[in-house]
């Protein structure tokens, strides 16, 4: 009786072991087939969480790690497009740690790591350039701010039909060409002190020294 209870037993845990791996599987063909409707239409981000929460079940799952790589390939290039360098870089070894043998990502961590190594090279050498790149990216930021009042003015005007709201919309229309031409003006003046390479130096009289990238008034 006792060895039957025991066989019994052990039959019953082998079934329950033989479910459990069955789930198992099929949320990770789940996960790695939602993995690739997201890849095919683009959304790498989509893409990179249902790879990763495969991964998560079956770390050596060829077709997550495979998928894995790709849409974090794909967000790093994406990062790497609108100038965050370190957001990039942090895809890259995200990637890295799932296949370090990836010759995308090596590619995609190679150029990071020239640009980063140029950007230090350039800030050693003029470091106002950075404070001054910052400045001009919140002057163009700022015209954001006077577009959402305008079109603030607009959507109440469509309401109220108060003049009053037009003018102010007209006012604010003509601060952000004002604005767009200042910071137009300074854009220019920081591309060709940049290009020329010229150094901050208060003895020396430039064109387009650092006092020139201060706001205008």
């Amino acid at each position: 009786m006792f060895t039957f209870r025991f066989v019994a037993v052990l039959c019953a845990a082998a079934t329950l072991a033989g479910c459990a791996a069955s789930i198992e599987h099929w949320i990770v063909d789940t996960r790695v087939h939602q993995g690739d409707l997201a890849l095919a239409r683009g959304n790498a981000r989509d893409a990179e969480i249902a790879y990763h929460l495969a991964l998560r079940i079956d770390p050596r799952n060829p077709q997550a790690r495979a998928g894995f790589v790709e849409s974090v390939a794909m967000l790093a290039r994406l990062e790497y497009a609108k100038g965050s360098f370190d957001d990039a870089l942090a895809m890259v070894e995200e990637g890295l740690v799932v296949d370090r043998e990836s010759a995308a990502l090596a590619a995609l961590e190679a150029t990071l790591d020239q640009a980063k190594l140029q950007r230090e090279i350039v800030l050693s050498n003029y470091p106002t350039y950075r404070a001054a790149g910052l400045e001009i990216q919140r002057a163009y930021q700022q015209l954001n701010v006077t577009n959402a009042l305008l079109l603030r003015n607009l959507r109440r005007f469509g309401y109220t039909f108060d003049t009053d709201e037009l003018t102010s919309a007209i006012k604010r229309s003509y601060e952000l060409q004002l604005d767009l031409a200042k910071n137009t003006n300074r854009l220019i003046l920081y591309r060709q002190l940049v290009s020329s390479g010229v150094p901050e130096a208060p003895s020396e009289s430039t064109t387009f020294g650092a006092g020139s990238l201060l706001p205008l008034p």
